[in-house]
C-alpha cells in the first residue's frame, strides 16, 4: 500500500492542527503579561476549552498546566471591544490565501446568530443585550452580524460583529462590504434573510450596486396576490414609502410535494437587485444559504462555555469558535481536496469536524497534561 503524503510526520502535522488556531490568535492580538505566563499559553487554554466546551474553571479539571483561574480571568479582561472588532476579521481569515482568490466573485450571506444570556443586565452589557423570542428558556442574547460565504466547498466566517443598540441594519451591511473589498473579493451576489427586507437597506445595495436577493415578506394584499401564478416569472412591486421604492420580484414557482406540510405549487419571491438570473436559480442561489445555519451547529460545538456578563471575552469566545470551523474547512480544501477533472472540491468523509476538534483536544492533551489524580473527600470504612 503506498504511502499518503501525511505518512511522513503524522505527529508533527497534527501538531499543526492546534497551532493553527493559537498562532492566528497570537498573531493578531496582544496581552501584557509579566512573569513566566504568556499569552501563547492562555491561547492555547481557550483553544483546549473550545474543543472540550469547558470553562476557564472546570478546564482545570481537566488539564494540568493551565493558568490559575484568577489570572486567566484577569488577563483575559485585558482585550478591548473596539480593538478585538477591528481585529477580529483578520485573525478569522488567517488562512483564507489557501480558500479564496483575490479578484474572483464569490457569493456571500449576511446574517445573525444569537448566543443565550441567563444573568442579570448592568451598565457593562446593557448596550449588547438583544430581546428576542424565546428560546433556550431565555428572551435575552448575545447577537452577533455574520458575513459568510456560501460559495460551495469555500463555506467561511470572514467577519462577525457584536450587535450594539443604536447601530444600524445598513451599518453593520457596509461594514461587511468593507471587509469584502479589504481582501480583495468581489460579490458576485449577497444574500440577506428576511430580517433585512426595508427600504433602507434597499436602497443602500441599490446606491453601492451590489447584487442581492432577499425573500419578500408576505404581507398585505399586494404581495399575496403578487405570489399567485403558475409560472416563474418576474414582477415589479412598490414598497409604500416616502418616497415609494419600486422593487423587482423573482418568484420561482415549485412544487412542495409535501415538504413543510404543503402540496401543491408554492410563489417563492424574493426581491432582487444587481441580476437577471432565471427566478428559478434565484431560489437555488439563495438556497445554498442554508450553509449558514450548519454552520452555526458546528461553532457551537467548539465554543467554550462562561457564563460572564463581559461582552468582550463573549465576542472573544465566539471569534475563537467561529475560528476553529474557518481552519477545518482551509485544512479540507488544502490536504483532502481530491485530484480530478473539473472544478477542484474538498472531500468533507475524509477528515469529519468531529475527527478534528478530537486531535486537537488530544494534541492540546498531549502538551498540557493530563489531570491524573483526582483527590477523594471520604475514604471507606
Amino acid at each position: 500500500m503506498s504511502k499518503s503524503r501525511l505518512d511522513p510526520g503524522p505527529i508533527q502535522f497534527y501538531r499543526t492542527f492546534v497551532t493553527l488556531p493559537v498562532a492566528a490568535l497570537d498573531q493578531h492580538l496582544t496581552i501584557s503579561i509579566q512573569g513566566r505566563l504568556t499569552q501563547t499559553d492562555l491561547f492555547q487554554t481557550l483553544v483546549g476549552m473550545a474543543a472540550r466546551q469547558q470553562s476557564v474553571h472546570s478546564i482545570a479539571g481537566f488539564l494540568e498546566h493551565v493558568p490559575c483561574e484568577t489570572s486567566f480571568r484577569y488577563h483575559l479582561k485585558k482585550q478591548d471591544m473596539d480593538d478585538l472588532e477591528q481585529k477580529s476579521t483578520a485573525i478569522l481569515t488567517h488562512l483564507v490565501h489557501h480558500v479564496l482568490k483575490p479578484g474572483n466573485a464569490y457569493q456571500f450571506a449576511i446574517d445573525s446568530t444569537n448566543d443565550p444570556y441567563y444573568g442579570a443586565t448592568s451598565g457593562e452589557n446593557e448596550s449588547y443585550i438583544v430581546r428576542s423570542k424565546r428560546k433556550q428558556s431565555t428572551n435575552e442574547f448575545y447577537s452577533y452580524v455574520t458575513l459568510y460565504v456560501t460559495t460551495s466547498d469555500r463555506q467561511l466566517t470572514l467577519a462577525m460583529y457584536p450587535v450594539r443598540q443604536g447601530i444600524s441594519k445598513v451599518g453593520y451591511i457596509a461594514r461587511c462590504l468593507n471587509q469584502i473589498a479589504e481582501l480583495g473579493l468581489k460579490v458576485e451576489v449577497l444574500c440577506l434573510d428576511r430580517e433585512f427586507s426595508t427600504r433602507k437597506v434597499f436602497g443602500f445595495l441599490t446606491q453601492v450596486q451590489v447584487p442581492f436577493i432577499v425573500p419578500v415578506r408576505k404581507h398585505g394584499n399586494r404581495m399575496k396576490e403578487l405570489l399567485q401564478g403558475t409560472q416563474s416569472r418576474y414582477a415589479e412591486y412598490r414598497m409604500r414609502a416616502k418616497p415609494p421604492l419600486f422593487l423587482t420580484v423573482a418568484i420561482a414557482v415549485k412544487y412542495a410535494k409535501g415538504r413543510r406540510g404543503k402540496r401543491g405549487i408554492e410563489n417563492l419571491g424574493y426581491v432582487v437587485g444587481g441580476i437577471a438570473w432565471h427566478p428559478l436559480w434565484v431560489h437555488r442561489t439563495y438556497r445554498s444559504r442554508s450553509s449558514i445555519e450548519s454552520s452555526y451547529r458546528m461553532r457551537n460545538r467548539v465554543k467554550p462555555r462562561t457564563s460572564t456578563r463581559n461582552p468582550v471575552i463573549r465576542y472573544l469566545y465566539a471569534i475563537i469558535s467561529f475560528l476553529s470551523k474557518n481552519i477545518w474547512i482551509a485544512l479540507l480544501w488544502r490536504y483532502f481536496s481530491p485530484v480530478k477533472q473539473g472544478p477542484r472540491t474538498s472531500d468533507m468523509r475524509a477528515f469529519r469536524f468531529d475527527y478534528f476538534i478530537v486531535i486537537i483536544w488530544e494534541v492540546i492533551r498531549a502538551s498540557m497534561g493530563m489531570v491524573k489524580g483526582i483527590p477523594i473527600l471520604r475514604h471507606p470504612v
